[in-house]
């Protein structure tokens, strides 16, 4: 499935905001490995992305189609450009610690009600 002008809009807003120039990135293209078949092991559609200004580098192969990899790589790269660069807790850490309070909060309120429910001891 193609990746649609809107997302490739999006990302492309989303490196100007976080000042990611194309000039200062540099693109390679390896062969492929893992499920895919034969098309996979005979292309170069593994994308490896390196940022020169701050070193960080990405590797994508999630798709059979260097198009699509390209875009992911981008993405990948914003999002350890926030988390590293900037400091930021990136949306995958966000959705960690928002079912990290939510299985705490279920826990407590088991507890409550074990607690509330008990029959006293016998005597």
């Amino acid at each position: 499935m193609p990746i649609s002008d809107k997302k490739k809009a999006l990302l492309q807003q989303e490196m100007q905001r976080l000042e990611i120039d194309e000039k200062d990135l540099v693109e390679t293209f390896k062969i492929g490995s893992g499920r895919g078949g034969q098309k996979l092991h005979k292309t170069h559609s593994c994308v490896h992305l390196q940022h020169l200004p701050t070193k960080l580098s990405v590797t994508a192969h999630a798709s059979r189609l260097r198009e699509e990899n390209r875009f992911f790589a981008r993405r990948k790269l914003c999002e350890l450009f926030i988390e590293k660069v900037l400091g930021k807790p990136t949306l995958k850490e966000k959705k960690e610690a928002k079912k990290k309070k939510q299985k705490k909060r279920r826990k407590r309120r088991t507890a409550n009600r074990d607690a509330a429910t008990a029959l006293p001891p016998s005597q």
